[in-house]
């Protein structure tokens, strides 16, 4: 009778006790923002280079051609505003879906954000 007493306890206190919900790391975190800031200057870079070639008809400057004195200052200007805008952009909007994603995930803010309302 006591080991059945004793099986009896051992299901009670399993049903009672609650599986540990294993919260997503830092660690975690930093993984998705880096990897959307990475994906936002990649993507910048293509969105750029099309704009420039639908809007010039050439292909966008190098590092090396921008440095060159044969291409006009102005030319190299407008790529530079052109690639880091795009990237600018990109970027607030990839991170801010990973953390939207991280919050529906979740259910909290990632980890180092606080609740900008009181």
């Amino acid at each position: 009778m006591s080991v059945a007493r004793s099986a009896k306890k051992q299901a009670a206190t399993k049903a009672v006790q609650k599986p540990k919900q294993k919260r997503p790391s830092k660690t975690t975190w930093r993984l998705i923002d880096r990897t959307s800031t990475i994906a936002a200057g990649v993507i910048a870079t293509q969105a750029a280079a099309l704009v420039w070639r639908a809007a010039t008809g050439q292909r966008p400057p190098s590092d090396d051609a921008s440095r060159d004195p044969a291409m006009q200052t102005r030319e190299a200007i407008a790529w530079a505003v052109l690639a880091g805008a795009s990237a600018g952009v990109l970027k607030v909007v990839l991170n801010r879906q990973a953390v939207a994603y991280w919050v529906r995930s979740t259910g909290d803010l990632p980890p180092g954000f606080k609740n900008p309302r009181p």
